[in-house]
């Protein structure tokens, strides 16, 4: 009898736009019956692992509630005799077969955690040198028939550029639940290597067919020549299934469950190693040159100012404060008068306006090639955040211009009703640039920033219209999901400000709210180690695009998303979901080894941009980080050396290193200290902010020519820890949430 291939009613009202071929060759093997090879379970879901005409397939069934159908290994003329192999590690079942293509291997893990985790490697030995012209998507939604064409449900998330792998989707008919789809780019690096090819964009699809298009050279009139060697193992897929019984569409719910199934994952994955980073060194050179380097700053009115890129662009108040404030931080560490502090302060007062009363972008004298009435959003409300900072911190004088300016940024924040667009006139709010896209998105996360901006206010004059206008910002944003996001360092500061909102209000609702800021920020986080070209020069993982469809990861977003997540964690406590505190604690963990990598002299000259570099030169003897490091391993710095980022290093040293007193050495530790005290005198005891299972690196430094004393080092739970003597430094490996007890 003829199958008839006419979709079912179910598919229509889910107004599916239509199906590929393989979706109905997938749908004909099931109606058909494939051979079923093993059977698993994984709490409540069944998993049938099968041979297919051309794949081998894994069936997740939840009964009564459908399931999905993962392509575990293209297979063209069939799978052949399938074998089970020994199991290695925490394999659940390992399994191997010979195609026409070559030998593969299969291994099945199987994690039976609070959200069970399936993972699939499968690698593949080419019987020649094997040429990928194609290769399908591999998942598919399937209703409780095992229809591939009848499921409904919706991709909330899917992996931007060459950001994480990842498609998070909810079925709702049947009601699967949700599911996040991960590919481990870190394992393909070889395949990626031996095709040359880019995962940009690998991860995604159209409903019903989603998941892993695995990248191909483009044809262009003829195939691709780069083969995959002969005989050699490779691995070609890498994939994470993590699952949760509910499909709500409720924003806060589906953000939360997105960060619960990303921490289900990540806690699962093999993750690259951290090295040690002498920030305090590189503090003190970056001090240096910006205070004699003359490519650093200019004058201007007798006062002193920062240039934004290496002796080029005109003086600007976001750069002017987010270095001071830095070097702020960095003096009150150091408990000693940085001179160039004072005088990059003197000039401030310049960049007020008295008659718009605000701080304005540029000086009175900015050049006539740039129009000083433009303003991105964004630019209003950062250097009054900064402002913020040293006013809470009791200069008087930032206090005072602080204030002075408030009120024009509540104006701005009531004309475009909490809505901003790209960039306006400051003198009119005319707009210049409405939207970054066709759906009409402007800057969505600026109402994260003001709302801190406006708590700053809150804190500073004990005024209520403050906590209102904080509490409409966030308010405002709601709706957006995961399209929230637009520049990553304004939407930590948005989840900063709602954990702070929640902390004074005590309204739940802000602290889901934050979640709904975190998930938009990780899902632009490249959650894997790029060796493609020049990116096996430096460290990638977990950092996070500048702008929402940024090439690049950028130093500046790196280091201020690091200052607001320490705040927002020292603001948090119990209630705090614990995959929040992991993904947090883990992001500020490597962006203390990944930030090194911006500075040019800690890379290869050929994997630094000497000609064509946009925004003047890369000078290599200069404490200046680059702005722009890519995934896809193009040469740094091809934007320019931004001297603005050259806060990275005061913020990192003087939040992550710790004097003790009079003690001769300091303390180091890759995560956040909340609580210390010092019970006695040769005694010091603290409290981390990471997330349970996890460990952080503490280092005990010398800092004077004495040697290093006798140390014991005590967990909570009473243990002992061994140290290990590197340099001038013992290292340490204690449980990133626990109290840590220091004697000597």
């Amino acid at each position: 009898m003829t199958r008839t291939t006419t979709l079912p009613a179910r598919a229509k009202a889910g107004k599916l736009p239509g199906v590929s071929p393989n979706v109905l060759l997938l749908r004909e093997e099931l109606r058909a019956g494939m051979e079923e090879v093993a059977t698993l379970a994984l709490g409540e879901r069944s998993i049938a692992v099968c041979a297919g005409r051309d794949a081998l397939w894994l069936i997740v069934r939840r009964e009564g509630h459908g399931g999905v159908a993962l392509r575990a290994a293209h297979a063209p003329g069939g799978c052949g005799e399938v074998r089970t192999r020994r199991a290695e590690g925490d394999e659940t079942l390992r399994l191997e077969f010979d195609t026409v293509i070559g030998r593969q291997s299969v291994a099945i893990r199987l994690h039976e955690d609070a959200l069970p985790v399936l993972r699939v490697t499968t690698s593949l030995r080419p019987s020649a040198p094997l040429l990928v012209p194609f290769l399908p998507r591999d998942l598919y939604p399937l209703y409780a028939d095992d229809d591939p064409a009848g499921a409904i449900g919706q991709v909330e998330a899917a992996q931007r550029g060459m950001n994480a792998g990842v498609s998070y989707f909810r079925m709702t008919e049947p009601a699967f639940g949700s599911t996040l789809y991960f590919q481990n780019f870190t394992t393909l690096n070889p395949y990626f290597e031996a095709t040359g090819t880019k995962p940009d964009g690998a991860v995604g699809g159209e409903w019903p067919e989603i998941g892993y298009l695995p990248p191909t050279a483009p044809q262009k009139g003829k195939p691709p020549l780069d083969p995959l060697p002969e005989g050699e193992d490779m691995v070609i897929l890498d994939s994470y299934l993590a699952f949760h019984d509910e499909a709500d569409a409720d924003e806060t719910v589906m953000a939360r469950r997105y960060l619960m199934l990303l921490g289900a994952i990540y806690r699962r994955l093999e993750l690259p190693p951290t090295e040690y980073r002498d920030w305090v060194d590189r503090a003190e050179r970056s001090l240096r040159d910006l205070d004699q380097a003359p490519q650093a700053t200019i004058r201007h009115y007798g006062f002193r100012y920062i240039h934004p890129y290496t002796a080029t662009e005109y003086p600007d108040s976001m750069v002017q404060m987010s270095v001071l404030a830095s070097i702020r931080d960095y003096e009150a560490w150091k408990k000693q008068d940085i001179p160039l502090l004072g005088e990059l302060k003197a000039g401030l007062r310049k960049f007020y306006d008295p008659k718009l009363k605000t701080v304005r972008r540029y000086l009175p004298n900015v050049g006539p090639d740039k129009d000083k009435d433009a303003v991105d959003s964004w630019y209003l409300y950062h250097p009054l955040m900064n402002l913020g900072h040293l006013a809470t911190d009791g200069d008087k004088r930032a206090r005072r211009l602080f204030l002075e300016s408030i009120d024009f940024g509540i104006e701005a924040a009531h004309h475009f009703d909490y809505r901003w667009p790209i960039q306006y006139k400051v003198t009119d709010f005319t707009v210049i640039t409405a939207a970054r896209d066709d759906e009409g998105l402007g800057q969505t996360d600026v109402g994260g920033i003001y709302a801190y901006v406006m708590l700053q206010a809150f804190e500073l004059t004990d005024d209520k219209r403050f906590l209102d206008e904080a509490r409409a910002a966030i308010d405002a944003a709601r709706g957006m999901r995961f399209e929230l996001n637009y520049q990553a360092n304004l939407t930590a500061w948005g989840a900063s400000a709602c954990m702070r909102l929640w902390r004074i209000t005590n309204d739940e609702a802000y602290l889901d709210q934050s979640y709904v800021y975190l998930a938009s920020f990780f899902h632009n986080a490249s959650i894997w180690e790029s060796e493609i070209d020049h990116a096996k020069h430096y460290r990638n993982f977990l950092g996070v695009t500048a702008l929402h469809d940024a090439p690049y990861m950028a130093m500046y977003e790196c280091f201020d998303s690091f200052a607001a997540f320490e705040r927002y964690l020292k603001d948090s406590g119990p209630d705090l979901e614990p995959a929040v505190q992991l993904l947090l604690g883990e992001y500020c963990r490597y962006a203390l080894d990944r930030a090194w990598f911006y500075y040019p002299d800690a890379l290869p000259e050929e994997a630094v941009a000497s000609e064509n570099v946009r925004n003047s030169y890369v000078d290599r003897n200069l404490s200046f980080p680059v702005e722009d490091l890519y995934v896809d391993g193009q040469q740094a710095g091809q934007v320019g050396q931004e001297i603005y980022g050259a806060g990275a290093a005061f913020v990192f040293a003087s939040r992550t290193f710790h004097p003790v007193g009079d003690a001769p050495f300091r303390l180091f530790c890759d995560h956040f200290l909340l609580a210390s005290d010092r019970p006695a005198e040769r005694a010091f005891n603290f409290q981390l902010s990471g997330a349970e299972g996890c460990t952080a690196r503490l280092c005990l430094i010398r800092t004077g020519k004495e040697k290093l004393p006798d140390f014991t080092v005590t967990t909570m739970a009473g243990d002992r820890v061994r140290g290990r003597t590197v340099d001038d430094r013992i290292e340490y490996h204690v449980p990133a949430n626990g109290r840590v007890s220091i004697a000597w």
